[in-house]
């Protein structure tokens, strides 16, 4: 099953990518709430990048999978949910990406809690697109500000934006948003260089995402199935 929900998914990334006439995104594979055998599964079929919302759990699938890193390219894992500050310290030691910078005060705590050894801590700010009072992340015109102030971290690297639009039942409907996240991750890239992603898109609406610019879509029911729900 998930041999064939790996090509399939590929396989709209590549289509929708050469529709668009874009370079191909990445994909990020959402593993939250999946077992560690089904991210073990997809690592064996050459998915290395692997997304997750919460610290603690994602740090029991680190220890189950340790062997993955010494007998393969390391699995990269990427912080996609919200992060306490409370919880910098750990997330800025066990992960290789933070998706969901929203706040200065969490941006600092990063920058002081990553370990030098392990090279800066990719980061996207995350913006809060259609100003959505049950969604996190910064208004679209502190971007820059925050932007400004990760790219002055040591031990920090700005890597771009990350958006999640409202979920309209119309996927079309999304459109919008998406491409006021392009300009603005086109505007912070001007801003400054390395500035290189931009983290949109998910399984219903990947293809719409990639039209509009993004690098990375994140997708978990499409290869997973399902989320399993909480007992």
């Amino acid at each position: 099953m998930l041999t064939h929900a790996l090509h399939d998914t590929l396989h709209r990334i590549e289509n929708a990518a050469g529709m668009a006439g874009r370079p191909k995104p990445r994909l990020l594979a959402v593993s939250k709430t999946q077992p560690a055998d089904a991210i073990d599964r997809l690592a064996a079929l050459g998915q290395r990048a692997f997304g997750e919302n919460y610290v603690q759990e994602a740090t029991a699938k680190q220890a189950v999978l340790a062997r993955l890193d010494r007998d393969g390219p390391p699995l990269e894992w990427h912080l996609i949910g919200h992060l306490q500050s409370n919880k910098a310290k750990e997330a800025a030691t066990r992960f290789d990406w933070v998706q969901t910078v929203d706040r200065e005060r969490l941006v600092l705590a990063l920058n002081a809690h990553r370990p030098a050894e392990r090279g800066p801590l990719d980061v996207l700010v995350q913006v809060n697109i259609d100003d959505e009072a049950s969604k996190h992340g910064c208004r679209p015109e502190d971007l820059e500000r925050l932007g400004d102030l990760v790219a002055a971290q040591p031990r920090l690297r700005l890597r771009g934006v990350m958006v999640i639009p409202a979920p309209h039942a119309d996927v079309e409907a999304r459109r919008p948003a998406f491409r006021r996240a392009r300009h603005l991750f086109e505007a912070l890239a001007t801003r400054h260089q390395g500035v290189d992603t931009l983290s949109m898109g998910m399984s219903d609406d990947l293809e719409i995402a990639i039209a509009e610019g993004a690098t990375m879509v994140r997708v978990g029911t499409a290869l997973f199935g399902a989320r399993p729900r909480k007992q």
